[in-house]
């Protein structure tokens, strides 16, 4: 029914100000513009919508990946880190970390969080991304 359809992810913040400081001074994403619920990033074919929201911060869970290609890992990794991201390891079976890197089989991931605590995923294996 709805496998036609595009799906948004939906990114609840606080505070729409520091979010856009965050997406795109950070993270380097393009508003499609303001939209009345908060603001459009155009992601690959895909969108993302950063919203303000009483709940922002209480998803546990890893919110939003982006997947890149296995040659442009690295090079995304080291600009996350030279803008001051720090990175989030944790325990999981099948996953060796080294400095804050997953790797599981021929996929390597970190993980991070924005202003608000949304996490955020980084992942290779995207191909031609």
């Amino acid at each position: 029914m709805l496998s036609g359809s595009v799906a948004i992810p939906t990114l609840a913040v606080s505070d729409l100000q520091r979010a856009r400081g965050f997406y795109e001074g950070i993270l380097g994403l393009v508003t499609e513009g303001d939209s009345p619920d908060g603001l459009l990033y155009q992601v690959g074919t895909g969108s993302i919508l950063v919203y303000p929201s009483a709940y922002a911060g209480t998803n546990k869970a890893t919110a939003v990946s982006f997947r890149v290609s296995e040659d442009d890992f690295d090079a995304v990794v080291g600009d996350l880190r030279g803008k001051g991201v720090s990175f989030q390891t944790f325990e999981f079976a099948g996953i060796s970390w080294e400095d804050g890197v997953a790797t599981t089989g021929s996929s390597r991931s970190v993980w991070f969080e924005d202003p608000d605590g949304n996490i955020i995923n980084v992942q290779s294996g995207g191909g031609d991304n």
